[in-house]
């Protein structure tokens, strides 16, 4: 809330990289939104968490739709800085923020579709053959075409975007130094880069990959729901919270670490102290 608070307050935050970190922070907050509300009805009926039920395919469809929407999100982002280094230093200027505001339509409008499936049809309410276990009324072949592909595409993209980003960074820097130019800027670019794509890879693989294999168990699993309990579900809410950590890692590392938002939340807390003392007075 403060990530978005902010790039909405300050004008010029408005940038097309700050809608997609502005997006990804809404993305963040349906996913927790989501996952509170699977809480409650954990809470109130722990029944309908394990054997599952019509009760549990809106929070269920909110969450996944929330979930895709922030890794593609993720990969936009990878995308969008990839462009901005690739090319010339025009080229971050090409990317306008009508373009960003598309594809946080298209992001959330695929998010939606995928996510809704199983309001649609795609569930196994009125029966019992290929139903998932952990995550009743889900099909296992939904969560499998849901999960897998999505995940791959999350841990492959991002790869390649920094990689190429960093290998670019490194090119440009010999050049200079080879024309007998300073490197420090490019060195320091480079290592903020570095640092930046593996804290996103192991919050990636810490938050998505047990979920991963949690489907995977599912998909192979021969046993009911009373030879699993309590382990197994244990483990299934363990992934939920740690999908929901990640919507607390990912405004750490794209947004609240960044020097320029800092000091715009210092501002912002300044302007407001102002104002109040103002109306005060």
């Amino acid at each position: 809330c403060a990530v978005i608070f902010t790039r909405m307050a300050m004008k010029d935050l408005h940038k097309p990289i700050s809608i997609l970190f502005c997006n990804l922070a809404f993305s963040d907050l349906f996913t927790s939104f989501s996952g509170f509300w699977i809480t409650l009805l954990f809470i109130t009926n722990p029944d309908i968490t394990i054997f599952g039920s019509k009760d549990m395919l809106p929070p269920y469809a909110l969450y996944t739709s929330s979930i895709l929407s922030t890794i593609y999100n993720l990969i936009s982002i990878g995308i969008e800085r990839y462009l901005a280094v690739a090319e010339s230093m025009r080229t971050r200027f090409r990317v306008a923020r009508s373009h960003s505001v598309a594809v946080v339509l298209i992001n959330w409008v695929l998010a939606f579709f995928l996510g809704c499936l199983p309001l649609m049809g795609w569930n196994c309410l009125h029966t019992e053959e290929n139903i998932s276990v952990l995550y009743s009324p889900f099909c296992v072949n939904y969560l499998i075409f849901i999960t897998l592909p999505n995940v791959v595409v999350a841990f492959i993209i991002p790869l390649f975007t920094y990689l190429r980003i960093i290998i670019i960074l490194r090119k440009r820097k010999l050049r200079m130094k080879a024309c007998g130019q300073a490197t420090g800027t490019y060195k320091s670019a480079e290592i903020q880069v570095a640092k930046t794509s593996i804290c996103i890879w192991l919050l990636a693989l810490i938050s998505y990959a047990p979920f991963s294999a949690g489907v995977i168990f599912d998909a192979t699993n021969q046993q009911c729901h009373a030879d699993l309990y309590p382990g197994v579900y244990i483990f299934r809410n363990c992934t939920a919270m740690l999908i929901t950590m990640n919507c607390l890692g990912n405004p750490i590392i794209y947004t609240l670490k960044a020097k320029t938002l800092g000091a715009k939340l210092k501002a912002l807390k300044r302007l407001t102290t102002n104002r109040i003392r103002a109306c005060t007075i």
